[in-house]
């Protein structure tokens, strides 16, 4: 039988201490040949918050793990005897293993979560906004454009009864 990833859901915001706790169950039940990887997909976020720059690492799908593993009766009773532990994802109770499609994106996300951090901009098209920093500080405008790769913000602004366009990084401008 071969090895196929799977989905378990787990109580969310527990999904580390739930996958330490299989990886000891298995461990102990001596399943490491069935069971290779236990995996909870996050991804590294930049985000400023009270004007100092931080990375911290979000969840990519709180309260699921993916476990690869091949399925049979002992490794279905060790993973389901889990605390912590809810269901397989699938149809009727049934595990339903992931498309290799779907395995392949997320794990090519893990690998890129290493390299750099995501920009995470908390702003959208059409938000009012007050620019906190640089030449037009305290000035507000509306959002036209985010580009999150760049991490810059396209803001419209007043300027003599004229609406410019200002282009700003994400970190100089707030929500109003």
């Amino acid at each position: 039988m071969a090895k196929q990833w799977y989905v378990l859901r787990v109580q969310s915001g527990r999904e580390e201490k739930v996958k330490n706790t299989l990886a000891r169950k298995v461990q102990l039940a001596g399943l490491e040949d069935r069971v290779t990887n236990i995996l909870v997909p996050t991804e590294n976020v930049t985000e400023i918050k009270g004007g100092r720059k931080r990375i911290r690492e979000r969840k990519l799908y709180p309260g699921y793990i993916m476990v690869e593993m091949e399925l049979d009766d002992e490794v279905w009773f060790t993973i389901r005897d889990t605390p912590g532990i809810g269901d397989f994802v699938g149809a009727y109770g049934r595990p339903v293993p992931m498309e290799p499609e779907e395995v392949e994106r997320i794990l090519k996300g893990q690998e890129q979560k290493e390299e750099q951090p995501v920009v995470k901009i908390d702003l959208e098209r059409g938000q009012s906004v007050k620019i906190k920093e640089g030449p037009f500080e305290n000035f507000d405008g509306i959002v036209e454009e985010v580009n999150p790769a760049k991490g810059l913000v396209k803001v419209i602004v007043t300027i003599f009864g004229r609406a410019t366009p200002v282009e700003l990084e994400y970190w100089q401008v707030e929500k109003i």
